[in-house]
């Protein structure tokens, strides 16, 4: 009979462990941060101003001179609450409104079976690997790197109209690292 060795999870995961900072350092010894983007929405926007919107990104991808990867995480709403809410105030509501007040919560209902009432999350990832580079201090030469990185990120994108978030802290971190890996069993308790 053969002795299985059983790996746990920590073995599994490529993180090595989150600085303070919120930058994750890998265990193949690369370093990697995540920015958080609020975008704006585009439709909205004059035809003036999509064209500005869009040479600002031009602008953006050719600057970034440097591996990243833009990661969207789409969440189905929980509207449960909303339901619930809707409900509580039918009570005291005519008939005719409760009516019109259960059409639209099948409508929500159906919106959402259908996983057309979710929101969405956009992250840029970027990356820091030592590649036979001749640094005495790797990690800290990473951490300026990346910092560096995020700013350049945030200059051009800012200049698109978004909202570029740092993510520093290692709550946070560990939070987006959680719904990136548990995202089925994590958006259908939200």
């Amino acid at each position: 009979m053969e002795n299985k060795k059983s790996t746990t999870i920590q073995e599994w995961l490529p993180f090595e462990k989150i600085l303070n900072n919120g930058i994750i350092k890998m265990k193949n010894k690369s370093y990697i941060k995540i920015i958080k983007i609020n975008p704006i929405n585009f439709n909205l926007k004059s035809e003036l101003e999509q064209e500005a919107i869009l040479n600002s990104y031009k602008i953006f991808l050719k600057t970034c001179n440097f591996h990243f990867q833009i990661l969207i995480q789409s969440n189905k709403e929980d509207l449960s609450k909303n339901i619930q809410k809707i409900n509580k105030n039918l009570i005291h509501e005519k008939e005719q409104i409760q009516q019109i007040s259960k059409q639209y919560i099948q409508y929500i209902k159906d919106l959402n079976r259908e996983k057309k009432s979710s929101t969405k999350n956009f992250f840029i990832i970027i990356k820091e690997k030592n590649e036979n580079k001749e640094v005495s201090n790797f990690e800290s030469y990473a951490i300026e790197n990346l910092n560096e990185k995020y700013f350049k990120i945030k200059d051009c994108l800012s200049r698109c109209g978004n909202i570029v978030k740092d993510i520093n802290e290692k709550e946070q971190v560990l939070s987006i690292l959680f719904s990136f890996l548990n995202s089925r069993i994590y958006f259908n308790q939200i």
